[in-house]
């Protein structure tokens, strides 16, 4: 009993701060997984299983409150998904140092802009969303994924925010919905190659959804400002991990 309620516990605590900002999750799920004894390659695949479950309920919250641009999403992800292979490609031939150090160098930076960022992309509505650039936010994403093994939600919000002019909200929203068919696409995948643990995706997911739909609420009764400033602190921490 005592293990299915930190399961729970676990699940609701990683599923709050995926809802919350948008993202995956995956810097959360692959260590504690390992913690809990799965294999890293069998943690990695199992982690994108909880993504897709998080990322579709914080999804399903911000699509009723109408924060989700799909023609967004469509635009990112057809560049998100090929260059994603390119950069699975490309990491055999590139030095892990240098690629850390690339990203790494990416978050600070992007931290910085959401810190510095001001004007009327802050508002509550969509307003003005330069649609010419959602194709840049694909491919940074995509490669991001290939490259390091990870979802690229990571760089969704911020790049939609200060680059693309989404608003925090909608930046938030239109991530999450864009990371279910991203982490969908690499779970299947790794199920094709024997390494989800379905059994620990499942006991996760009640908190997984739990936590992930209290955190999307969270998002729309907050002020931007804190959300952009809770979004720099985790870039920072992840870029500093990155260079450790």
């Amino acid at each position: 009993m005592l293990s299915y309620l930190l399961d729970f516990i676990i699940g609701l605590g990683i599923g709050f701060i995926a809802g919350l900002l948008g993202v995956g999750g995956g810097f959360l799920i692959v260590p504690t997984l390992v913690l809990l004894g799965e294999p890293i390659h069998l943690a990695i695949g199992t982690s994108l299983a909880c993504i897709t479950i998080s990322a579709l309920a914080s999804a399903y919250t911000h699509l009723r409150r109408g924060a989700v641009l799909f023609k967004v999403v469509l635009i990112k992800e057809a560049f998100s998904v090929p260059f994603a292979i390119i950069g699975a490609y490309l990491s055999a031939i590139t030095p892990e140092r240098a690629l850390r150090l690339i990203f790494a160098v990416l978050l600070l930076y992007l931290a910085y802009t959401l810190i510095r960022s001001r004007g009327k992309c802050h508002g509550e509505s969509a307003g003005e969303v330069n649609y010419l650039r959602v194709p840049v936010v694909g491919i940074l994403a995509g490669l991001t994924s290939g490259l390091l093994g990870i979802s690229g939600g990571i760089l969704n919000v911020p790049l939609f925010h200060t680059f693309v002019g989404i608003p925090m909200r909608y930046a938030v929203g239109t991530s999450s919905l864009s990371l279910f068919f991203t982490a969908l696409a690499g779970t299947i995948g790794h199920y094709r190659l024997g390494q989800v643990d379905l059994h620990m995706a499942l006991l996760l997911a009640p908190g997984l959804i739990v936590g992930a739909h209290y955190g999307a609420r969270t998002v729309h009764r907050v002020e931007p400002s804190i959300i952009r400033r809770l979004f720099a602190v985790l870039l920072v921490i992840i870029a500093l991990k990155m260079l450790l």
